[in-house]
């Protein structure tokens, strides 16, 4: 394949440097940045062609739009009629495919991923979504792309992935949360800070793993660490009083209701919609 980025920021570099270490070759990648200091750094980490403006691509077979959401829009509205038929792949956080339809002139070979932060280490799990009609190749092209990063799980409506941006592209931060917390708990009982941040880091990193390795529910998982009358029993009883559970229901609705709102705000056209 031969695929062209349209932004060359921290989502695109980690998808050209999976993609490369997965035996694509760098000649079949472009790169287009308005940012001199962008493109430099891009040439210089990968050895990929860089430019300025969509016209110096070339040909191509899919591209790929790594741009802020905020800025979508604009950047995208200019490319109608000249995507010509390739794949059209969108990471841009909480932009629908309909919207990108819409701007790109009706064009409907398009893929809505969401993918989050830990694939900047290879180790992201990325929602897609597809306008219907997507043939099965192009399904397969982004997937390969994708699963450069991570792993992927395709919905079969784009509704769902304002529920993936609620669990998976918002969850590190509430797993980071979480690990802040018990580092903290770990200090207050009287280990250092180095012990404390050790234990955790280690043992979220082992129980995530234990958890992957396992076709065990994730809560016969923990039933298995919980020894009636023990240390875990204890701990798990006190966090079972304060609204721990609720909270995170709580909290993953409203990261949901959130990303609809996204949805509606950032693909709100105003002087496009009213004809003007």
């Amino acid at each position: 394949m031969r695929i062209t980025f349209i932004g060359a920021g921290n989502m695109a570099s980690a998808l050209i440097g999976g993609l490369l270490a997965n035996g694509h070759q760098a000649s079949a990648i472009r790169a287009i940045d308005p940012s001199e200091e962008q493109r430099r750094r891009i040439a210089a980490q990968f050895g990929v062609a860089c430019h300025s403006d969509f016209a110096d691509s070339g040909d191509g077979d899919v591209v790929v739009l790594a741009v802020k959401p905020q800025a979508i829009a604009q950047v995208v509205r200019p490319l109608a009629g000249r995507v010509d038929d390739r794949l059209v792949i969108s990471v841009a956080a909480g932009i629908r495919a309909t919207d990108l339809s819409r701007w790109l002139g009706g064009h409907r070979r398009i893929v809505r991923c969401m993918p989050n932060t830990p694939a900047l280490i290879g180790m992201g799990v990325t929602g897609l979504a597809a306008l219907p009609g997507l043939s099965d190749a192009d399904r397969q092209s982004a997937r390969a792309i994708l699963e450069a990063v991570g792993s992927v799980v395709w919905v079969d409506e784009e509704s769902l992935l304002d529920a993936v941006t609620s669990v998976s592209g918002s969850g590190p931060a509430y797993v980071f949360y979480f690990m802040e917390q018990l580092e903290l708990a770990g200090r207050a009982v009287g280990l250092s800070p180095e012990q404390s941040r050790a234990l955790t880091l280690a043992t979220f990193r082992g129980a995530a793993e234990l958890a992957i390795r396992s076709d065990e529910p994730l809560s016969v998982l923990r039933e298995r660490v919980t020894s009636k009358g023990g240390t875990t029993a204890a701990a798990l009883a006190v966090l079972g009083e304060g609204p721990i559970a609720e909270a995170i229901g709580r909290g993953v609705a409203a990261a949901c209701r959130r990303s609809k709102e996204l949805g509606d705000e950032f693909g709100s056209d105003p002087a496009s919609d009213s004809g003007a």
